[in-house]
């Protein structure tokens, strides 16, 4: 049963009429394919017969109706389409999928579509308007292209990890998955690039992102300084600065009962706020070429205060300034209440469920749930249909185990 949804917010029809095939799994495909949907595309999420990776395993093992929260966080305003692609018929099935779409979205290993005869140059001769959109960890082709892409193992390999933590502690990850959400993004923005030069042009494009350049480009402003000759003691920030090209204080610093960033400012600014002669040294030329001393004298000072004075002092200052708030503070943020970044639901399994929404407004407008994240084969009948199959192929297809539909889909696919 699809279950549709409105938070009171008209759905937004930017790339109406997009028709969007994605033969994504893990996280960086199935989210920049939500993203599309949620601007409007008609996004078919192609799955195996027993589900996609990300709809059969979970971050912190965690299911809800038997939903993992890996495909509530990218399964959104897609429709659902079941087939076994090892068979030829299910083969069949996509291939006139693609013969009709707008994109086509992958994020397997290098040639794995093409051995199922979905490769670029194979749906290019049946569709040469597509827009082939491929994601994978290391790029289409060289000496990496064979290896296993995931978040924390392109941290490592692009120096993210190295540069991220304290300088007398070891390489750190960040903990969220920003690889994945970052590319995410470039996934996006490239479709959307290819989507507008084939209004113009009338020619399809071949799109390939990867997770190593993801990782690369979080890190264009820093890595940039470092190839022009910018050095350090440390790969990471000494005395609890935030990295190792910061000035003094830019981190992160023990209250009386948190923490708290102190982010830009100079020593003059930090000297008027914080009220300590250990500050009276510094001139604003010093911020830097004395950073680790300065960021000492702001952490003692700042730890002798709680979170709320130091809010209310340095409220109106130069200085700049955050609590550092974790998850259970997110949802109460005034901030991110204003821009409905979070919006509660029923699933489709008939449970609770929190969304963290589409990043970006449109007019002022930000898209909503269509949607939620639907059962495995739920719009499998209604695909075929649209393909031009009787009821009477589709069962045939059904029984011969080619497609799978909601009403022949276990209600919890959890281990």
């Amino acid at each position: 049963m699809q279950r549709f949804i409105s938070f009171g917010i008209a759905m937004l029809k930017l790339l109406d009429g997009v028709r969007v095939i994605s033969f994504n799994h893990f996280h960086a495909g199935p989210m920049a394919a939500q993203m599309l949907a949620d601007l409007g595309a008609d996004v078919i999420a192609v799955e195996p017969i027993d589900g996609a990776f990300h709809r059969n395993w979970a971050v912190a093992n965690r299911f809800v109706g038997g939903q993992s929260v890996n495909h509530l966080t990218t399964g959104r305003n897609k429709r659902s389409l079941s087939i076994d692609m090892k068979s030829e018929a299910g083969r069949a099935l996509a291939r006139q999928l693609v013969a009709r779409a707008d994109v086509v979205m992958e994020n397997f290993r290098p040639g794995a579509m093409a051995r199922l005869g979905l490769g670029y140059e194979q749906v290019r001769d049946a569709n040469p308007r597509v827009i082939y959109a491929s994601a994978s960890g290391y790029g289409g082709s060289g000496p990496y292209a064979a290896r296993p892409g995931q978040d924390l193992l392109l941290q490592a390999l692009s120096g993210l990890a190295a540069r991220t933590g304290r300088a007398d502690g070891p390489p750190t990850p960040v903990g969220p998955v920003i690889v994945d959400q970052h590319a995410a993004t470039i996934y996006v923005m490239s479709i959307l690039a290819a989507l507008f030069n084939r209004e113009r042009t009338g020619d399809g494009r071949l799109v390939e992102v990867s997770l190593l350049q993801a990782a690369i480009d979080l890190q264009t402003e820093s890595l940039t300084a470092w190839l022009n000759g910018a050095r350090s003691d440390s790969p990471r920030g000494a005395e609890g600065l935030a990295s190792w090209f910061s000035q003094g204080a830019y981190g992160i610093h023990a209250t009386a009962d948190g923490h708290m960033a102190i982010s830009m400012a100079t020593p003059d600014a930090l000297k008027r706020v914080l009220d300590d002669p250990a500050l009276d040294a510094f001139t604003n030329d010093m911020g830097f070429s004395h950073r680790e001393e300065i960021t000492r004298a702001v952490a003692r000072r700042i730890a002798q205060k709680t979170t709320a004075e130091w809010l209310d002092i340095l409220r109106d200052s130069d200085v700049w300034h955050a609590p550092v708030q974790d998850y259970d503070d997110l949802q109460a943020d005034p901030q991110l209440q204003h821009l409905g970044t979070f919006q509660n639901a029923e699933s489709g399994t008939g449970e609770a469920v929190t969304f963290v929404m589409h990043p970006a407004r449109y007019d002022g407008q930000a898209p909503g749930v269509a949607r939620v994240p639907q059962a495995l084969g739920a719009q499998t009948d209604e695909i075929l249909d649209e393909l031009g199959y009787t009821r009477e192929q589709i069962d045939s297809f059904k029984a011969k185990g080619v497609v799978r539909s909601v009403d022949d889909t276990p209600s919890s696919t959890a281990h």
